[in-house]
């Protein structure tokens, strides 16, 4: 092999090289960026902006920029498994948004936690296969812990009014969801998980690294201990509805309104 088959750039693809490529500027985005999975949480939220901008299309993401209770905020569908998340994630870090929020669902992994109720994610056992890309085995993955206080208290507050009930603990990430076998989630359980999604691992991991504030919470849809689906249970949509308002609440009050 010659040396001309040698890569000697530092990187092929860069998230500035992902922000050229779409035209955002950090000028373009409000401080706080809410990030739901799918595209409809997005429409959702959008509907709530007043004036809202669409930042980018770009293959299945959308990013709208515009004002909520006068403070200006963007949102994007930030994907709904580990490798998407990482590529809007790495353009949100370096657009240089200042808080990152995620509002997620997730299967419960432990019986006594409902259809509808509420994760608040306080740290990640990483089964996705991006995060190990970039930290090692022993790099601890975590959110920020004033604005976890903060959204935890938001979240047992809003939540009690409809019924449901908020968790607090680790998130396990696993790029495989038809792999969820009882010896790999015992394992995973007994490492402190009471929740599995694919997501909040790989937004958490690459926040931590750009040291941009970062949180995610997460609406139980289904439970892996009872075998109970949840994806069309009315508690379920309701409590996606109410992570917009918790995500909403929590930029008021870092704003101090």
């Amino acid at each position: 092999m010659s040396n001309m088959d040698r890569m000697t750039r530092d990187v092929h693809l860069s998230g500035k090289d992902l922000m050229g490529m779409v035209q955002l500027r950090p000028q373009d985005i409000g401080s706080y960026a809410i990030v739901p999975g799918p595209r409809e949480r997005l429409d959702s939220l959008v509907k709530k902006m007043e004036n809202p901008v669409k930042n980018f299309s770009f293959m299945e993401y959308n990013m709208f920029t515009g004002t909520m209770n006068g403070i200006r905020v963007t949102a994007i569908n930030g994907g709904r498994f580990a490798a998407d998340t990482a590529i809007t994630t790495e353009i949100l870090c370096s657009a240089q948004a200042k808080v990152l929020i995620r509002i997620g669902s997730c299967g419960a992994l432990r019986q006594d936690i409902k259809i509808g109720d509420f994760i608040v994610t306080t740290g990640c056992v990483r089964g996705d296969g991006v995060s190990p890309y970039y930290v090692d085995d022993k790099f601890v993955t975590v959110p920020d812990a004033a604005l976890n206080q903060k959204l935890t208290g938001i979240a047992k507050n809003l939540a009690s009014g409809a019924g449901a009930n908020v968790h607090e603990g680790k998130v396990w990430s696993t790029d495989a969801i038809l792999k969820e076998t009882k010896e790999i989630v015992n394992k995973v359980i007994d490492q402190g998980a009471i929740a599995v999604d694919m997501v909040s691992a790989p937004f958490l991991t690459i926040a931590q690294v750009y040291k941009i504030p970062a949180v995610s919470i997460l609406a139980v849809s289904d439970n892996l201990i009872t075998g109970e689906m949840g994806f069309m249970n009315p508690c379920y949509y309701m409590a996606e509805s109410m992570l917009i308002q918790m995500a909403l609440e929590l930029v008021k009050q870092l704003e101090g309104k």
